[in-house]
């Protein structure tokens, strides 16, 4: 198959305004590319252009029967581990909570806890009776902690003051 008379400004023109499209968009964008400039075909329009030979040939596809194919993106990945497994999310609270305080600013809705990812889950194979490989490792804990709405700072109750020096009148430095 010979290759696409197209000038290379026009190429990154082509390129560029296909980024910017997302979704159905951009495979019906890359389906009329293909078949205009590329004679139809999806591995010449690969080789050409960089575009996924599948995505065009799932545009092609939607061009030509007049479906478009939304993909289920919501089931696709692993599910979150308080998701998976509420009863983890009921034990981390019972164990988080009396360890916790609120914002004494009151600036947000978040708790401070006083006690750290690894230390959670160690408590809760030692207190809980969760056996190890079935918990997530230290890491996830600090994302779970975080969207149930624990920040992981240092609490801090009051902020001492500052000792200053007393100017002494021997020292040349010193103001009388």
């Amino acid at each position: 198959m010979s290759s696409v008379n197209v000038t290379p400004e026009c190429k990154h023109l082509i390129i560029l305004a296909a980024k910017k499209l997302k979704g159905s968009e951009h495979r019906a964008f890359i389906a009329e590319v293909a078949e205009q400039l590329c004679f139809g075909s999806p591995r010449l329009t690969e080789t050409e252009f960089n575009f996924g030979r599948h995505t065009v040939e799932l545009g092609m596809h939607e061009k030509r029967t007049g479906l478009i194919c939304y993909g289920n993106y919501v089931s696709q990945g692993k599910p979150k581990a308080e998701v998976a497994n509420p009863q983890l999310e009921q034990d981390i609270r019972s164990l988080v909570d009396p360890e916790s305080q609120a914002d004494p600013q009151l600036r947000n809705t978040f708790s401070y806890a006083r006690i750290t990812a690894s230390a959670v889950r160690k408590k809760l194979i030692d207190e809980k009776g969760w056996q190890e490989e079935l918990l997530p490792k230290e890491r996830t804990f600090c994302n779970m902690l975080n969207r149930m709405g624990y920040k992981l700072h240092k609490v801090q109750k009051t902020t001492p003051e500052k000792k200053s020096r007393k100017p002494m009148p021997s020292l040349k430095t010193s103001n009388k």
